[in-house]
């Protein structure tokens, strides 16, 4: 018997830590052997990286897979078609929702969201759960005891009116996590702010989809972040703010940290690469851009990169949320003429989140690769409970691996992507460097940008409750 399955050789291996030439050794499924000069004849099989970089695969934390929907509108992908696309575009683990209806118990929602994923992924994946219902059964006996079983994170909505949390429901979730150690994602914009402007413009006649970024302002962003990052430091517990848009709420978080808090920020793709004015295509096309919460402006384009770079955002995720343009059960649920607030929410960026990053980030020397590498995979191993076994190369760690042509140019084409949407908010965007081969436990399941896994091969990851979910002690009285 062989000491190596595979031995992948001659490549620029970089972590969030490092850069060094190595050969890594793996077997079944796990890197067991870096170091120069691997013998050939020690492995069953060798790839050679010659002029590639070697990167831990990417973790998409924050993505939306075959997600029940409670107004009619369906997800476009599926646990097939979401993984297959992530692990095109370089990405070896992924993270969706369970989502809790209103009425339901949490672990009903699991058991749903279990079968939903049943057989069909390409690589692997562990859930976050969404909480919309507190109940004293689900705080006391359900989140405990899912917490126990490897769900350690979960998300809460400040918005949304099927899905929001008012500030006692808050604080009381809040201090469940701190009691049990799990990691709280929060959607942090104000929901009165975004009535209260929604009824404002559609009084105005204003419901093209463009007025969707106009209703949800800044401004709502920036009181709803800091009002989330007041109530965890009353509780004296860390959290994160998910797909944060600019500056207002950057700031926020920003202050936090300076005080010491453990309060931590996701960013996005589309608070990149679009701005609000995207969501003024012609006719109804603007509806491609509404999410929430919306992109801004240049100006808060700046502010996303420098704070990328500054280390304000420990996360960069997709938000994949899809829904076809083209189809009654996706943008135009309520026809090609609806106003603004009845457009679901979400675009698709599974496949693209790292070669966007990667192009306009490490190419255009916005931040450097190693930083690409924590942002893309390392930090969310570590936030949400799944390092080391993901989110580096190291001696024990899944052989989840990317291998990256860094000088490849490449064209942004829907017709070339693998999820199932209609359309991608990209298209025409020139990339320079892409993924050439990506491997999630040592199997390759994409290659020169195809599928070439099988679905049911990716594994249910169960997640540790986290060491930055860990109080900082202060509070007393918990």
């Amino acid at each position: 018997m062989k000491a190596f399955d595979l031995i992948i050789k001659n490549g620029l291996v970089i972590t969030a830590a490092d850069r060094y030439h190595a050969d890594i050794g793996i077997k079944d499924g796990t890197v067991v052997a870096l170091g120069q000069g691997l013998a050939d004849a020690d492995a069953e099989q060798i790839v050679d990286a010659d002029g590639l970089w070697v990167m831990p695969g990417g973790i998409d934390a924050h993505c939306h897979l075959d997600q029940p929907m409670g107004d009619g509108a369906v997800m476009a992908d599926d646990f097939y078609t979401g993984t297959r696309s992530a692990a095109c575009g370089g990405t070896t683990s992924v993270i969706p929702f369970a989502a809790q209806q209103k009425g339901q118990s949490l672990r009903a929602a699991v058991d749903d969201y279990h079968r939903r994923s049943d057989g069909k992924a390409f690589i692997d994946y562990a859930f976050h759960m969404i909480v919309t219902d507190p109940t004293e059964t689900v705080l006391k006996e359900e989140l405990p005891a899912l917490i126990d079983e490897g769900y350690s994170s979960f998300k809460i909505y400040m918005t949304y009116d099927d899905l929001k949390l008012n500030d006692r429901e808050i604080l009381n979730v809040l201090a469940l996590a701190r009691r049990e150690g799990a990691m709280v994602m929060i959607h942090a914009e104000n929901a009165d702010c975004i009535a209260y402007l929604t009824e404002l413009l559609e009084s105005c006649g204003k419901t093209d989809p463009y007025y969707h970024a106009e209703s949800h302002s800044a401004i709502g962003e920036r009181e709803a972040t800091h009002r989330a990052i007041s109530l965890a430091e009353l509780i004296d517990v860390p959290m994160l703010i998910v797909h944060v848009s600019g500056r207002e709420a950057i700031e926020q978080i920003r202050w936090a940290q300076s005080r010491g808090l453990r309060v931590y920020g996701e960013t996005c793709p589309q608070y990149l690469m679009l701005t609000a004015e995207d969501l003024k295509l012609d006719g109804f096309e603007g509806a491609k851009c509404v999410c929430s919460p919306p992109p801004r402006d240049e100006a808060s384009q700046e502010a996303v990169w420098q704070a990328l770079e500054s280390g304000v955002f420990q996360v960069f995720s997709s938000d994949h949320a899809p829904f076809r343009f083209d189809d009654p059960r996706g943008k135009k649920l309520h026809g090609d003429k609806a106003a603004f607030h009845h457009i679901p929410n979400g675009i698709p960026g599974l496949e693209t989140r790292l070669p966007i990053l990667f192009s306009e980030g490490v190419v255009k020397e916005r931040i450097d690769v190693t930083r690409f590498v924590a942002l893309t995979a390392t930090n969310a191993a570590k936030i949400y409970g799944l390092y080391p076994r993901k989110g580096t190369i190291a001696i024990g760690s899944d052989a989840d691996l990317v291998l990256w042509d860094a000088a490849r140019k490449s064209t942004v084409r829907n017709v070339d992507l693998h999820h199932d949407v209609d359309y991608t908010p990209y298209e025409g965007l020139e990339l320079t460097g892409s993924p050439v081969m990506t491997l999630c436990r040592g199997s390759v399941v994409s290659a020169q940008g195809e599928p070439t896994g099988q679905a049911g091969y990716g594994q249910f990851l169960k997640c540790e409750r986290p060491q930055p979910a860990r109080p900082r002690g202060f509070a007393k009285g918990f």
